[in-house]
């Protein structure tokens, strides 16, 4: 059946994360970075000996691993990361590009991109349908769309007609970031407190990161992630909050064992303990989803 005319159905496919290009071989990269900082072998001997097995895959590995345990972190920066993401709004756009160290970003423009017949892709958040309100919403971008397509056909440049668009609307980037900047970027987005939008495109591009080089997803992680900090800073009441809050330490709580301790005192009964489990797939998918944000 054919939509009435005035009928607007915008082509929105939901977000799209594509891990389009990367350092040829991020794990080379991090080993001979941070071997050139610890021995006296120059970058092209390191080279050498990798290229003729003497030193291992599993070597690098290992060696990494004990480097990132103690904080060195320069090194990540020479690992890079390209991503195609899709289908987000312009109010994740604006939190996206306060990131600005280590990465940098193209995004679809305004401007030179003209929404014919007023049709531009938006999201409705899960929450506004939850509320029975989407009706609502999409009636009013549907006046907004009409109003954008009446100030084009009047000859309003796009650069003008756009002021009328809502943040719902959806927009591209193709990015390329650091390995460090992506784990900056974990470290806050992938927290429960963050904003659904941001949660879910950084689960993504975890993910794709997992799917070639679950060495280093493994530490894409919130910062009370086992690879991270290890423990919650956020205020304490959002702690508790948490849905995955019981499983990582509060820095609160653990400096009040620590304190026990040193006095000599039982662990105090206010102290609310973790079991200090891994975080899992579970804890992800809890992550990415909408309805998680406390």
């Amino acid at each position: 059946m054919e939509s009435a005319p005035n009928e607007r159905k915008p082509p929105s496919r939901g977000i799209e994360v594509k891990l389009l290009d990367h350092t040829s071989d991020p794990i080379r990269s991090l080993y001979v970075a941070y071997r050139t900082a610890y021995s006296a072998l120059t970058p092209m001997q390191i080279e050498t000996r990798i290229g003729d097995e003497r030193i291992t895959r599993q070597q690098m590995l290992d060696f990494i691993e004990k480097r990132m345990e103690t904080g060195h972190a320069s090194p990540l920066e020479q690992v890079w990361f390209e991503f195609g993401i899709a289908g987000v709004t312009r109010a994740f756009s604006h939190q996206f590009v306060r990131h600005r160290m280590g990465i940098s970003f193209e995004q679809q423009s305004q401007r030179y991109v003209t929404f014919k017949g007023g049709e531009f892709p938006y999201t409705v958040p899960e929450s506004v349908k939850r509320a029975g309100l989407d009706g609502e919403l999409t009636e009013a971008f549907d006046d907004i769309a009409a109003l954008y397509d009446k100030m084009i056909q009047a000859g309003v440049p796009a650069e003008d007609a756009r002021f009328v668009l809502p943040t719902a609307t959806n927009t591209n980037f193709k990015v390329t970031v650091n390995f460090l900047e992506l784990l900056h970027i974990a470290d806050l987005r992938l927290c429960t407190r963050a904003q659904w939008e941001f949660r879910k495109v950084m689960a993504m591009m975890r993910a794709e990161v997992m799917r070639s080089f679950p060495e280093l997803a493994r530490y894409v992680q919130p910062k009370c992630g086992e690879f991270r900090m290890g423990y919650c800073d956020e205020a304490y009441e959002d702690w508790q909050r948490c849905p995955i809050g019981r499983k990582r330490p509060h820095k609160k709580d653990l400096f009040a064992i620590y304190e026990a301790h040193r006095r000599g005192d039982y662990l105090p009964v206010e102290v609310a303990t973790a079991s200090n489990e891994d975080l899992d797939a579970g804890d992800f998918q809890i992550i990415e989803a909408e309805e998680s944000s406390t």
